[in-house]
């Protein structure tokens, strides 16, 4: 169902409506929701949230056109698209087509996630994404990093494993909420908001990225893998997690997106990354099943001097 945060139109009737309507689908009444909200929509065909929650409303009773259709209009009024109406039509359509989730709906789930991110993700579903890529690192030799980068940091679950295993110890996340939760455990030398699906290239400085279960809401990862091999520093590495899937990149009814091995496999190789591993595991569990996951691994090429010819330039290997 839509997010808990409330999204007011406005119009004091259309709410009432949209409220009357909120009613009769608590009640289990969807087609006299359908009504109530869809003639508090006559009055506000701007209200994008109404939209969304209409679109939720024809799914409860299979009317699937209807609701990819109040989708499509939420998407059109608000074309940041935080509540991730486009994502929810193309699920519906069976064709999914985003490669990207909406960088709004990303922020905004996570706003409203982080106060309770810890004990949902650890408590209820067993999360063990940090513990298993610090593990997997020590087992390649791994002991210390000079300046590492936890991506996509959250509340800080990975930093804060990491934090006595490096000098320095930066985090870049999406969400303004989850960045307090983690400037609060203390173990961040620096934190930054950042769209990590649209970063722009840097000076190699870093010599060990990690990505904790945060690709899943990527979807394409062209982008930000480039990335990383233009921050990392020679020979330096990278680990992350990911959601298994048969295709390439596959968007699942959780709202997740899935990747395949070949795709990583062949990203990784394109990258440049060398000493590529890829190994099965359980991330998490949802309703009870573990969720099929990879625990990925690479290092940077080294930089060697190329002493033919004229002058020094560095080359590769």
């Amino acid at each position: 169902m839509m997010l808990g945060t409330s999204f007011p139109c406005g119009d004091p009737l259309a709410e009432r409506r949209a409220a009357f309507a909120e009613t009769m689908a608590h009640l289990g009444d969807y087609g006299g929701a359908i009504e109530a909200l869809s003639r508090a929509m006559d009055l506000v065909p701007g209200w994008a949230a109404g939209w969304f929650r209409l679109g939720e409303y024809h799914e409860a009773v299979g009317e699937v056109d209807a609701a990819a259709d109040a989708w499509d209009k939420a998407v059109a009024a608000d074309p940041r698209d935080p509540l991730g109406a486009g994502l929810r039509r193309d699920l519906l359509r069976g064709v999914p087509v985003a490669e990207s989730m909406p960088a709004a709906f990303v922020e905004l789930l996570f706003d409203q996630y982080a106060p309770r991110f810890e004990r949902s993700l650890v408590g209820k579903l067993n999360y063990r994404g940090p513990e298993l890529l610090l593990s997997a690192l020590k087992a390649q030799g791994f002991m210390r990093a000079r300046h590492a980068l936890d991506l996509g940091c959250g509340t800080g679950l990975m930093g804060e494993l990491l934090r006595p295993h490096c000098d320095r110890l930066d985090g870049y996340d999406i969400s303004s909420k989850m960045l307090t939760e983690a400037a609060a455990k203390g173990v961040y030398d620096a934190l930054e908001k950042r769209n990590i699906a649209e970063m722009s290239a840097i000076v190699p400085r870093y010599d060990l990225i990690l990505a904790a279960d945060v690709f899943i809401y990527l979807g394409a990862l062209e982008r930000v893998i480039g990335w990383c091999a233009g921050a990392l520093a020679p020979d330096g590495q990278i680990a992350f997690t990911l959601e298994l899937g048969e295709a390439p990149v596959q968007l699942r009814e959780s709202r997740r997106f899935a990747h395949s091995r070949a795709y990583i496999t062949g990203l990784m190789a394109e990258a440049g990354f060398a000493e590529v591993t890829l190994t099965g595991c359980a991330l998490r569990q949802d309703r009870g099943q573990d969720v099929a996951a990879l625990l990925v691994t690479a290092r940077a090429p080294a930089r060697v001097l190329d002493r033919e010819g004229d002058g020094e330039t560095e080359a590769l290997v």
